[in-house]
């Protein structure tokens, strides 16, 4: 039988590839690089261009509000939300130690509400309802509490998907249209597919030691399987889907402003 051959497990491809970081974007552990790689630079990218999707299709888009509402989510979950996931188990073995952590979480996500309190004063006290589930979301997914009950793939697509757009949508509007509704559910389907291609990467990068295997063609071909030939069509499409998104954002939003 022919054989096609893949990447063999601790060959030259598998470390070039990097399968040793715990993602694709992590820097070498240590110093600034940690904070770079705690800020998981293209899926903050990914969920801050939903908010600004939100905003694209809302009747009026105030550039102002807008900035305001992409600030608090960076802030929010872009630093806070992945310190506290970062000191739950360490995921990107980061030497930051707990202190600078839970420093992190708890200053941005007060520096996110903070801004939102701006916003509830200034354009509508409705923000204060956004303000409190946004706050609530960040705690009770990254913590894990409840058992667990707010970290599930569902969660993970509304809180981190559908809620940004749909915050994004109503910081302008201020009304539920069915742009903004419509907006907000692609966003959640986008994160659940972001979420059932991520989350086999992170076992193949983090849990896995080595993987073995083959597939066998209908011509009779063999491909040896490894993680490097099964992670790299996976993490090309998250690759190449945030910065889709980034780029569909900037393009709508510089049609409307």
């Amino acid at each position: 039988m022919a054989r096609v051959a893949g990447g063999a497990e601790g060959s030259p491809m598998a470390t070039q590839t990097g399968l040793e970081r715990p993602a694709f974007y992590a820097l070498r552990p240590g110093g600034w690089r940690d904070l770079v790689t705690l800020l998981h630079p293209p899926y903050t990218a990914w969920h801050l261009s939903y908010v600004a999707l939100g905003a694209a299709v809302a009747p009026h888009v105030y550039a102002g509000r807008l900035a305001a509402c992409m600030g608090a989510f960076f802030l929010a979950v872009g630093v806070s939300a992945h310190a506290l996931d970062e000191l739950n188990g360490r995921p990107l073995g980061t030497h930051l130690s707990d202190s600078t952590l839970k420093a992190l979480a708890v200053v941005t996500l007060g520096g996110a509400v903070g801004l939102g309190a701006v916003g509830a004063v200034t354009v509508s006290a409705s923000l204060t309802v956004l303000i409190a589930v946004g706050a609530f979301l960040v705690i009770a997914y990254n913590l894990e509490l409840f058992g667990g009950r707010f970290h599930s793939d569902m969660w993970f697509a509304a809180a981190w998907g559908a809620f940004p757009a749909l915050t994004g949508y109503w910081v302008n509007a201020l009304t539920v249209r069915p742009a903004g509704i419509l907006v907000a559910a692609a966003c959640l389907l986008l994160s659940l597919a972001q979420r059932n291609l991520s989350t086999p990467v992170r076992q193949l990068r983090r849990r896995t030691s080595s993987l073995q295997g083959q597939q066998l063609l209908k011509d009779g071909s063999v491909i040896e399987l490894d993680r490097t030939g099964i992670v790299a069509p996976m993490e090309s499409a998250l690759r190449a889907c945030a910065a889709a998104l980034v780029v569909l954002a900037v393009g709508l939003l510089s049609a409307r402003l």
